[in-house]
């Protein structure tokens, strides 16, 4: 069967902000810093860019000047993004922001040629073998770093355990991985075809765990990733759907009563040229 990808909303974006900030890997900015070329002006594009939270988390983290270029293919998030700016550097230079509406997965090389710096977030599970191999050319022939935050890996634990979690999780998966009208979503493959695209063309890749941890404290998102998750993995399976009713409602509630802990697993890579 084949279906159509979906939208991400603003709500889901700014919901899970705090649990992305502190998950990202900050050990792989301090490689960045030691192989970000040398310039009066950093220049940062970031692909598929949401409401522009990668930007809020990393430009107070790197000094110098800045022009970070938005680009997403969604002009909601877009005007999201230009709505609420990263602070200042981290020694008080001046970041400056610019919106692009585009598709990263068609992007040609010429919109990246100024780039210092490239990122992304939660964006590699999402995209096919052909999108990642088209996105992999255009990064590589950029010839800068490049900084690939929050991919899933394919692991969620959740406490206390339950034994249909497994079996919601296989189908998540593939859901992960179902086919689309472009084809085939990489889902938690991506991190390893990254791993071999890059090494391909001599590059280093550093990977990095970056789980979000959610306890009681952040019981909305726990309740949101959930309701998320039983969808998607009910959607790939129709006999899953009848068989997890009461499970459903029972690990809701524990969710948003902040007695459920959720551990979804990711990764964050950085493309050293």
């Amino acid at each position: 069967m084949i279906v159509e990808r979906t939208r991400i909303s603003a709500e889901w974006l700014d919901l899970r902000e705090p649990a992305d900030a502190a998950a990202r890997a900050r050990d792989l900015v301090e490689h960045l810093r030691r192989h970000l070329p040398a310039t009066s002006c950093w220049v940062i594009h970031d692909l598929a860019c949401g409401t522009g939270s990668m930007g809020r988390w990393l430009a107070p983290l790197l000094a110098g000047p800045q022009r970070w270029v938005l680009h997403d293919r969604d002009a909601d998030l877009l005007h999201v993004a230009a709505a609420d700016l990263p602070g200042p550097a981290a020694d008080g230079a001046s970041v400056v922001v610019e919106t692009r509406r585009s598709d990263v997965t068609h992007l040609p090389p010429d919109d990246l040629a100024d780039a210092s710096l490239i990122t992304a977030s939660a964006l590699l599970d999402l995209l096919t073998q052909d999108e990642l191999a088209g996105l992999i050319d255009v990064c590589a022939e950029a010839g800068c770093p490049v900084l690939l935050s929050l991919s899933v890996v394919g692991s969620v634990d959740l406490a206390p355990a339950d034994p249909l979690d497994s079996r919601v999780a296989a189908a998540f998966d593939a859901h992960q991985r179902r086919m689309t009208a472009g084809g085939r979503l990489l889902g938690p493959d991506a991190v390893a075809a990254v791993v071999e695209g890059f090494g391909r063309r001599g590059a280093d890749v550093l990977v990095r765990p970056t789980p979000w941890r959610l306890g009681s404290a952040e019981a909305d998102l726990a309740a949101a990733w959930f309701t998320g998750w039983i969808r998607a993995a009910c959607e790939q399976s129709v006999a899953l759907a009848s068989a997890t009713g009461s499970y459903a409602r029972r690990r809701l509630a524990e969710a948003r009563a902040g007695k459920l802990a959720v551990t979804v697993d990711h990764a964050d890579l950085l493309v050293l040229p």
